[in-house]
């Protein structure tokens, strides 16, 4: 059974990994999509780019970050962000970051975690519940995960070109 609660300091090296370990995929998956030439532009380095975001959140967020343990094991996080009056959507709280090490996934992790996410966010009084992820293949996991928590998917569109000569040429 997953067991929740907040994100204690001596988690955070393990939510690192997993977070990493979870989203190989979708950087490939975005990697496939944008091309290399973009790519690099876009996602250089991206493993020491999400680990230091994903020790920034948790740092930033406590207590609103959350481990989901499965078999005495932290298997997933999530974070969540909670907007005030001045936000561009005011009164919601936001599903910024989650994971699930893919050793756990389709196991009820990220289940367990949108829905304490979504409890945090109705104690705090948020009037809605907002989550963003890609349209890419390697997204589709958690489009699913969010379609089937009751979500309602907006389809955006983020458009990249490269510019200027192409150095490999």
């Amino acid at each position: 059974m997953v067991h929740v609660r907040v994100l204690e300091p001596a988690d955070l090296d393990a939510v690192v990994g997993l977070s990493l370990r979870a989203w190989a995929p979708v950087f490939a998956s975005m990697g496939s999509v944008l091309g290399p030439r973009l790519d690099a532009m876009v996602n250089p380095q991206w493993e020491s780019a999400q680990a230091a975001a994903v020790r920034a959140v948790c740092e930033e967020r406590s207590p609103h970050v959350y481990v989901a343990e499965l078999d005495g094991t932290a298997a997933g996080f999530a974070a969540v962000a909670l907007h005030d009056d001045d936000a561009p959507e005011p009164g919601s709280g936001e599903i910024e970051m989650i994971a699930v090490d893919p050793a756990y996934q389709r196991r009820g992790v990220a289940r367990a975690l949108i829905a304490a996410c979504t409890e945090a966010m109705e104690r705090a009084g948020c009037r809605f519940a907002v989550v963003a992820t890609g349209g890419d293949p390697g997204h589709a996991p958690a489009r699913a995960a969010y379609d089937a928590a009751g979500f309602t998917g907006l389809p955006l569109v983020r458009n990249y070109r490269a510019l200027g000569p192409d150095p490999a040429g």
